[in-house]
């Protein structure tokens, strides 16, 4: 015959193994949210009207070394970007995005990088920071072999 200890430890048993499947459950759910959020914000600061506007003036500048593009544009909107774009390859290289969610194609991001990586280059130099901007390269870099994957795959 069963008695009442038994039946007390199946059942505290059984709430033990209830709650960690809600823990892991919810902890799961959690993560998705997390990463919904980041994309929503991701997202929002692209769709803001003075960080476009600052895209749209670097995509429209000559590439220049640092100091002639300082005196002849300032930095405000090349930070702006910079910026952006090296918390993105920051996220990306600590493994807290994936490439796939990130709101820009290789092509957008290829396009500005090619007008900041000679100012980043002299800022570089300038400053003694070889690091400086490295997570901004990585992103480039990064979206620029997951294109090339994605070529192969469509050949």
């Amino acid at each position: 015959m069963v008695d009442i200890t038994e039946i007390s430890a199946v059942v505290a048993a059984a709430g033990v193994l209830v709650g960690v499947v809600y823990y892991i459950l919810d902890m799961r759910n959690q993560s998705r949210t997390r990463k919904t959020e980041l994309i929503t914000r991701l997202y929002s600061t692209m769709v803001n009207k003075d960080w476009l506007e600052a895209w749209q003036k670097v995509q429209s500048r000559e590439a220049l070394n640092y100091g002639d593009y300082l005196e002849k544009y300032g930095f405000v909107e090349l930070n702006e970007i910079f910026v952006y774009f090296d918390q993105l390859g920051r996220l990306l290289k600590k493994g807290l995005i994936d490439i796939d969610l990130i709101p820009l194609t290789y092509g957008q991001v290829s396009l500005t990088w090619e007008k900041i990586k000679p100012v980043l280059e002299g800022s570089r130099k300038r400053y003694n920071a070889p690091k400086h901007g490295e997570y901004a390269e990585y992103l480039c870099s990064e979206l620029k072999r997951r294109e090339q994957k994605l070529q192969q795959s469509k050949a």
